[in-house]
């Protein structure tokens, strides 16, 4: 954060320190300031990102840039309630990859203090360091819907970075991380209807933005979003996007079937939803018209 933004008072340092459990390093935690017209809500994007406006008195606020816990030593990162939970096997992983950390964050961002106040390039490299560190924890935390949260916001961010420096190929990071978004939300509809991860602990930090999560509906919904803008990232051949494309259109269907019977979902998930489903069905016709197949039936949405 600038000297101008730190007077701003935008954000303080926790009074208690928090201890690293890898590597025993005492930080204070930063954290945003509510209240005063600190954050200008904006529109809503198609992949549920909520935008904030500057304001004359704040400035440029990014609220995302404050979530992380982050150990400036060793970079061992988590949200705040994993932090401190690491088992045996988990500690090690985490001690011996830390250079990997460490030369994740100078080859993208070049010198940066995960000490210092928070910026965006801090708060995308936060989530960078989450993704990796999630990489290493045991299935009983949900590591899977953690990494695909920090995924798309790590994407947002360098979004951000890429606007503000175009000299920098903050592009090509965000591109790599919106398809790994792409590809974590996938395994995250699955493991919703297997079990083989608790994905409900998830719940409470899905967002994917912080002013409303929209939870389960916002992991169906994401997952055929991002499955449409990067299918060709994701499945090579016609025949294996039609099969991706269809899995993802039929678990949206539920969700649009299910929101026009229930007052209960938010009206813009259901109309995004609607608009989503008859996208994704054109694709899949005129990939079924490239290979000469005959279309398909569609599935029931009410």
């Amino acid at each position: 954060m600038s000297p101008s933004a730190s007077a701003r008072k935008i954000s303080y340092r926790l009074k208690e320190a928090t201890k690293c459990p890898a590597c025993g390093t005492e930080h204070f935690k930063e954290e945003m300031l509510s209240g005063s017209g600190r954050l200008n809500a904006g529109k809503l994007m198609p992949d549920l990102r909520r935008l904030y406006e500057p304001t004359k008195k704040w400035g440029k606020v990014q609220p995302l840039n404050y979530i992380m816990q982050v150990c400036p030593k060793c970079l061992f990162t988590a949200f705040s309630k994993d932090f401190e939970s690491l088992n045996a096997n988990e500690l090690q992983a985490i001690k011996t990859t830390t250079p990997h950390r460490m030369k994740l964050v100078e080859t993208v961002f070049g010198k940066l203090n995960m000490d210092d106040d928070r910026e965006d390039a801090h708060g995308a490299a936060s989530y960078m360091l989450a993704i990796d560190c999630y990489h290493l924890r045991t299935a009983d935390i949900a590591p899977t819907p953690k990494k695909a949260v920090c995924c798309i916001r790590a994407a947002w961010l360098l979004d951000d970075l890429a606007q503000d420096f175009p000299q920098r190929p903050f592009n090509k990071a965000a591109d790599f991380y919106y398809t790994q978004a792409a590809k974590e939300y996938g395994v995250t509809l699955e493991l919703m209807q297997n079990g083989a991860e608790p994905v409900e602990l998830a719940l409470p930090i899905m967002g994917p933005s912080i002013d409303f999560n929209f939870a389960f509906d916002g992991i169906v919904y994401l997952n055929s979003y991002l499955t449409r803008k990067y299918i060709n990232d994701i499945a090579k051949t016609p025949q294996d996007k039609i099969k991706v494309l269809d899995t993802a259109k039929r678990y949206l269907s539920k969700l649009y079937g299910s929101g026009k019977a229930s007052k209960n979902k938010p009206v813009i998930m259901i109309d995004m939803s609607k608009e989503m489903f008859d996208d994704m069905g054109s694709m899949i016709e005129k990939l079924n018209e490239e290979i000469g197949n005959p279309p398909a039936s569609q599935p029931e949405t009410t």
